[in-house]
Formats: C-alpha cells, structure tokens, sequence
C-alpha cells in the first residue's frame, strides 16, 4: 500500500490538471491518475487541435481572396496533410507542456486506469489500448501501478463522442471528431449530422478547404443553445459561405459503400430525401466517462450519464467529487477548469463561491464566430424580465470594415426596470475574444450606466461592443 495523498485526481483534462495544480499550491499532498494523455481531450483531440486546424483555414480563405485587399496570391492550395501535422505538433506542445507542470508543481503522476475500490482507496490498472489513437508514452517519473489511499478523489473523467444506434462510427466511412480531426486526405463531400458547436466547426474547416458540406440538424435551429436572432444570422453566413443546412430534419438511417455514405433523412415537409456523401461526422453530442470507476458500487449518484454534484462539486458520498463533462452540462472546458478551483478551495476548507451557470460563456469558432453570455432574448422573456434590446452591425464598425469583415452582429439584452445586463450574443470576426468583456461587466453586476460611461478604444471591434448597448437605449451613434 503506497502512502495516503491528501487528494487524488481522475483524469489530467482541463479540470483534472487545474485541480491537481490548485491543490499543490494549497499544500495538498496530490496525485493524478492518466490513462491516455496529458491535457485530456481538450489539448488532445477538442478545444486546441480544433483551434489549429481553424486557423489553417481562415488564412487559406484570406490567401484565396487576396485580391479583396489589393494583394496578388497565385497557385493557393491547401495541403491537408501539413494542416493535420501542424496541428497535431500543437497539440503534443501543449500536451507536453501539463506533464511539465505536474512536475513543476511537485504533482505525482499515476499511469493507467483508475477505479475508486472504497471510499479514499484509488486502484491503478494498466490502461487498455485506446481506440482511437496509441497510448502516449507515460511522464518520467510516473508511479507504478497499484493502489492507493486519498482523504479526497477528484473524478475528472471528462466525456466521448455520443454514438446514435444504426449509425455507429466506424472509424472510416463515419467519424466522430476523432477521425475529422486527421484526415489522410480531404474528402469531395461531407455530411454532417448535428449542428451545435462541434458540428459547426468542423463544417466551417472543411467548407473553407472546398469540401461540399451539408449540415442535418433535428432542432429548428442550428446552434440551439444560442440566441434565435444569431443563430439566424450565422445560419445566414455560412450558408453564403456554400454550406447547406437543413434543419427540422431527421436522419432516418445510413447506408455505408466502398464509394461513401447515403442517408435517408425526414424532412418537415413530411417528405424524405437522400443524401450522399464521401464521409459522414457524428457530431450529436457527447456523454460522461462514468464506467468502470467504480461509482455503483459506491452508491455514487448520477443522472443522464453523468455524476451528479452540488455546488461545491461534491457527489452524495463524502470525500469524492466531480467536476468537468463528467459532472454534467455545460461541457465547455473554462466550466471545468472553474469547477476544479471550487472544488479544491473546499476541500482545503476555504469559504469559495458556488458556479454561477448564467456566467458561463460559450464560443463557437466557426466562420463567422459565435459567443454568447447569459440569457438570450427569449429565456429572459420566459423568466418574466422587461427588456431591452440592442444591436449593433460590424457594417458601422470601421475596424470591421477595414479588416474586410463587415458581417458581424452584437445583440445586448437588458433589464428594462433595473438597467441589469441580462445576456450578450455576438456573432462575428473575433467575437470569442470580445465576449469576455461583457462576461466580466456582469459578474460585476453591470448596468447599463457603466457601460455607456466606459471608453472603448478604437478603432476597435470592441466598439461594436458600446454601441449595441447605446442602442438598447436608442442612443446608438454611428448608425
């Protein structure tokens, strides 16, 4: 029996390793358990890759329209084999980069597979062979194999690709985002089944490289989670961009061959309507990693696939908590990260916070990008609020218009009695960065006041920003 931790972490994602490091900096004896990567899916196969392969497309797309800003680039064309390297050196920078602060921060590392055998006991197993890419050779340093004890045990397991019966992937004619993120080679057509962040982002990728894409989405909306007004407006843009998108739509089932994928899919028409296609991306959504943890025997509750926490990220048994994709919606990786210093500053006994779920924001890096914070027009409306609409155009932005991107649209949402910033949706070039801006004027408790007193710079997209609000209160100036 290896000596007692203070703390032992599951899984070394973006919740797991802040966790880990959070609590070495309070003088908690820690350990981590990896049974793949370092970094998790975020760093691995999610947020950072993603991030790379977009980025190799927005200046691909930028190259392929030179002439726009008096600029001549000829024989532009995109080598998908350099893209997908390029990304996955990213990928094993960062990746490095979490092993690096385990050992700066004094954190053991355990290889392998974890299972909680009772109540502060870890077991460590060697890790079965991943299905989707080898496992990355262990950290110096690692600690062997066995079991170990632990006042506290952290389950940071993340999630996977959820799968739909009759069209499970296959690694080859269906992918999850796996596969999308490292194809040996771009394919003529793709369809894309599910419209929400993953499926937006990897349409937006391959259109840009000059893949036919058509996007199915069940929901009337694609983008459900964001604002019906911006979600329209996206749709509106990425259709220019060659997209089809057909939402309301049901994919009834697919037929795989050498050559590619059929799918039958219901229309709201009530009519039926085949779709082919080289490949096909499953991007319905994601579940928690609760299996083989353990947590039944523990009696350990959970709902819908994933551990149900309270607002500290506690479970119904004491000593073991839960944070990230594993504890439950919004799967984002900031969610995580936030839920792990919660947790952690409890467990050393620090009076903290709980999450505040409507400060939660999220990005969509497609093109054009989509953020939002808080609630949208119509849940503010269901909640009984008064409100306050502003909406600002890039087209009266001069940033945006200098920039060549004049597409763009700020939507502020406010309470009408008390000024209070109830939500901001944006979709536009580089909105991912602006929304923090409206994220901190409302854990702030911002009114509208403030923000009409604050000077933004410019020229800046950030000006969008002010004017949006200024509308709101029908005092927009530069429109």
């Amino acid at each position: 029996m290896a000596e007692a931790y203070d703390l032992i972490v599951i899984g070394s994602g973006p919740g797991g390793y802040i966790a880990a490091i959070r609590a070495a900096q309070l003088g908690l004896k820690t350990a981590i358990v990896e049974r793949e990567h370092m970094g998790g899916i975020c760093l691995n196969w999610g947020c950072i890759p993603t991030k790379a392969l977009l980025r190799s497309a927005e200046i691909f797309s930028h190259m392929s329209h030179a002439q726009d800003y008096g600029l001549k680039a000829t024989g532009v064309s995109a080598d998908i084999e350099a893209v997908v390297k390029r990304s996955r050196g990213v990928t094993q920078q960062m990746s490095a980069g979490v092993g690096f602060l385990m050992k700066k921060n004094k954190i053991d590392v355990i290889w392998g597979e974890a299972e909680i055998t009772a109540v502060g006991e870890v077991t460590v197993r060697d890790a079965k062979k991943p299905a989707v890419q080898p496992q990355n050779t262990p950290p110096k340093g690692t600690l062997p194999i066995g079991t170990y004890k632990a006042k506290n045990i952290i389950v940071a397991t993340g999630a996977r690709p959820r799968t739909l019966p009759g069209i499970e992937p296959d690694g080859d004619r269906i992918w999850t985002y796996f596969e999308a993120m490292k194809p040996a080679k771009l394919p003529k057509s793709l369809l894309v089944m599910g419209s929400g962040a993953i499926g937006i982002e990897f349409a937006s990728f391959y259109r840009a490289l000059g893949v036919e894409v058509t996007v199915v989405e069940l929901l009337p909306q694609i983008l459900p989670v964001e604002d019906a007004e911006i979600s329209a407006f996206a749709r509106k843009q990425l259709e220019k961009r060659g997209i089809r998108i057909l939402t309301d739509t049901k994919v009834a089932k697919v037929e795989k061959s050498k050559s590619g994928v059929t799918a039958t899919v219901d229309l709201p028409n009530g009519k039926q309507e085949k779709l082919a296609a080289e490949q096909l991306i499953s991007a319905v959504g994601v579940q928690g990693n609760i299996e083989n943890l353990g947590l039944e025997k523990l009696g350990v509750k959970t709902d819908r696939g994933c551990i149900t926490i309270d607002g500290r990220c506690a479970t119904n048994v004491a000593g073991i908590w839960a944070i990230g994709d594993v504890a439950g919606p919004p799967m984002l990786a900031h969610k995580a990260e936030h839920e792990a210093v919660i947790c952690v500053e409890t467990i050393a006994g620090m009076k903290v916070h709980g999450l505040d779920r409507g400060k939660i924001p999220g990005c969509t890096y497609c093109d054009p990008q989509v953020a939002s914070v808080g609630l949208t027009e119509a849940k503010a409306k269901e909640a009984g609020r008064d409100v306050r609409i502003g909406r600002f155009p890039y087209i009266g932005n001069g940033k945006a218009v200098a920039l060549g991107e004049p597409d763009g649209l700020i939507k502020t949402v406010f309470d009408k009695k008390t000024g209070e910033l109830l939500g901001a949706h944006m979709a536009g070039a580089e909105v991912t960065e602006l929304i923090q801006g409206f994220v901190v004027a409302m854990n702030l408790e911002t009114t509208e006041e403030e923000l009409i007193h604050t000077i933004f710079p410019h020229p800046t997209l950030s000006e969008s920003m002010k004017e949006s609000v200024l509308d709101a209160y029908g005092r927009a100036l530069n429109i």
